[in-house]
């Protein structure tokens, strides 16, 4: 079965106001707007990011695929309608698109509502490079800091939540765990003055 892209779509969109560390600028990776033309890379990469989970059902895959295709559509419409504010970026390297951001810039905390890697892309520290800029930009706005989400069985990304100074936030939701980041409080009590 092939998953009908036709039917989903973005949020109408400005220019991304999230920013590349100068870093990763210098490697060749820069951030844009997903268009509609992006939606096979991002059902590729969702089912990247599923896959170990996957390797451990024994579906035909026919079944599989068909699963996979239905949990991305859900997710996709859940995010761009609950979130139609938000910047839904795409990474890239050189051009080539190798993951996404979706981040929606609201008060008290920013939101990180997904962040994602092709897996060769993975464990370079591009996505901890990603989430201290947006600490930075939390930092030099109002923002109280950054929120997210993280699966219960992704120990790799909760490893670097917390390097960065995320803090569990409440109990688990589903198979997540709300974390959050706080500006710093001097550098909140400026923002303010």
């Amino acid at each position: 079965m092939t998953l009908p892209l036709s039917g989903l779509a973005f949020p109408p969109s400005r220019e991304p106001s999230t920013r590349v560390p100068a870093d990763l600028r210098k490697q060749g990776f820069g951030v844009r707007i997903a268009e509609q033309r992006d939606l096979g890379f991002m059902r590729a990469l969702y089912e990247t990011l599923r896959a170990e989970e996957m390797a451990r059902v024994a579906w035909p895959e026919g079944a599989r695929q068909s699963f996979l295709d239905s949990q991305f559509t859900l997710q996709h419409r859940h995010f761009t309608t609950q979130f139609q504010h938000a910047e839904f970026l795409v990474l890239e390297h050189r051009g080539q698109a190798v993951g996404r951001l979706y981040l929606l810039r609201e008060s008290p905390r920013w939101l990180v509502i997904d962040i994602g890697l092709l897996p060769a892309w993975q464990g370079r520290g591009i996505g901890g490079a990603l989430l201290r800029q947006l600490q930075r930009d939390a930092q030099g706005s109002h923002a109280q800091g950054l929120a997210l989400h993280v699966r219960l069985d992704n120990g790799r990304a909760h490893a670097l939540y917390v390097r960065l100074g995320f803090r569990e936030q409440g109990g688990v939701e589903g198979l997540h765990q709300r974390m959050h980041w706080d500006v710093p409080t001097a550098v909140a009590q400026l923002n303010t003055a």
